[in-house]
């Protein structure tokens, strides 16, 4: 029996019950105040080792936990494996801003944690305070998300070419019954239907960019769709939400297992057939064309619907460079509504647009935004999406 003094509250039934695991009590604390601040969330309790976590978790039944990455003795990452075999729950991480810190938080996210929260080097305290309402908005999405009923680990596998297949992924889900302002809907459990070769235009003009937006849930997506297409595809430009110092670790792991060069955008850049670009955390990344070439424009703007890098900045650009229909363009898994507007707005200029579906989403939200504006040409689940891709690139 878990000891009355490390239970925290007896919640109510319809409140978000969260398990915060962290070997720092400053910070099991401020996490506890800011869940505990919030009137559809509660902690319930709070364990500063893995074994300890271990046992609440099994006892408790949390409907989502958060987890320090780095712990002493069985660490962050041993102990999210040992509950993804054991008792799946949704896992929000809390990761250091250090290079270390940024792979093993990607690690964990190809394990099954849903998201991560990056906690500053220093000042620790003021900056999980200021990180209040990325932290619960990041559990409200994890309370709501679709995890795969395994988990394992990608990047040791080398990429093919567009025939790959990805195998289909059986999901369970998982809910919790809240008030909450972000509207995340609950995904329906419907089989995927094979992919219609179809097109939506029937004089397509030239490709000569792919954009992809993703944010919770997008990684594992991202690496689906990049390890489907050739090496001789158009410049792929992608927005990924995700801070400084997390996004050239990602880049480096796509590009270790795909058969295109993936890296992190840099200004100036040319882009090329057959690369990749990440938009670098904390920086918006743009398109333009000078020339007859297409170049990586990168700026630390105000942030896009909250967000930066954002979608919307990505795909607004796109139009101004070289017309939407010239373009493909996919919107992800991921919460929120970024990239849905503009996605729209890529759709009437004459660009095949793609929205992830409701079966694979990690969490359904901004390509459902997409589905309700009328954006989409294709609702697709993701399996399919690097298959469409391959098919409206063709003249």
């Amino acid at each position: 029996m878990i000891p009355a003094s490390q239970q925290t509250n007896t919640p109510s039934s319809n409140l978000i019950r969260v398990l915060v695991v962290d070997d720092s009590a400053l910070v099991r604390q401020l996490l506890k105040t800011i869940i505990d601040a919030q009137a559809d969330m509660t902690c319930i309790a709070i364990a500063k080792h893995a074994e300890m976590a271990i046992r609440m978790a099994s006892e408790l039944r949390p409907d989502v936990m958060t987890l320090d990455v780095e712990m002493p003795g069985i660490s962050g990452l041993q102990l999210l494996q040992q509950v993804m075999q054991s008792q799946p729950l949704p896992v929000v991480m809390i990761s250091s801003q250090t290079h270390d810190g940024a792979q093993t938080t990607l690690t964990a996210l190809e394990l099954g944690a849903i998201d991560f929260v990056a906690k500053p080097s220093i000042g620790v305290a003021d900056g999980l305070i200021q990180l209040a309402q990325e932290v619960v908005e990041k559990i409200r999405a994890a309370a709501h998300a679709q995890l795969p009923t395994h988990h394992t680990t990608n990047y040791d596998n080398n990429c093919n070419s567009a025939s790959r297949s990805t195998p289909e992924t059986e999901l369970i889900s998982w809910q919790a019954v809240i008030t909450q302002p972000e509207r995340l809907e609950p995904r329906q459990p419907s089989r995927p239907t094979p992919y219609k070769t179809q097109r939506h235009n029937t004089q397509p003009a030239p490709i000569k960019l792919i954009a992809i937006g993703a944010s919770t849930g997008g990684t594992d997506a991202i690496r689906t769709i990049l390890q489907a297409l050739p090496l001789d595809c158009p410049p792929i430009t992608i927005v990924q939400h995700m801070p400084a110092g997390f996004t050239r670790n990602f880049a480096e792991r796509l590009d270790s297992v795909c058969s295109m060069h993936v890296c992190e955008a840099e200004e100036g850049q040319l882009l090329q057939r057959g690369h990749a670009y990440i938009a670098p955390g904390g920086k918006h990344l743009r398109v333009t064309h000078v020339a007859g070439n297409l170049y990586a424009q990168i700026s630390e703007d105000s942030p896009v619907l909250r967000h930066r890098p954002s979608v919307d900045a990505l795909f607004r650009s796109i139009t101004r460079a070289i017309g939407a229909q010239h373009c493909i363009a996919a919107l992800l898994t991921g919460m929120g509504t970024d990239g849905a507007a503009a996605l729209l707005e890529l759709k009437i200029g004459g660009a095949y647009t793609i929205a992830q579906d409701a079966s694979t989403s990690i969490v359904y939200g901004m390509p459902r935004e997409a589905a309700a504006l009328g954006a989409t040409c294709s609702i697709l689940p993701l399996q399919h999406i690097g298959q469409a891709i391959v098919h409206h690139m063709k003249p």
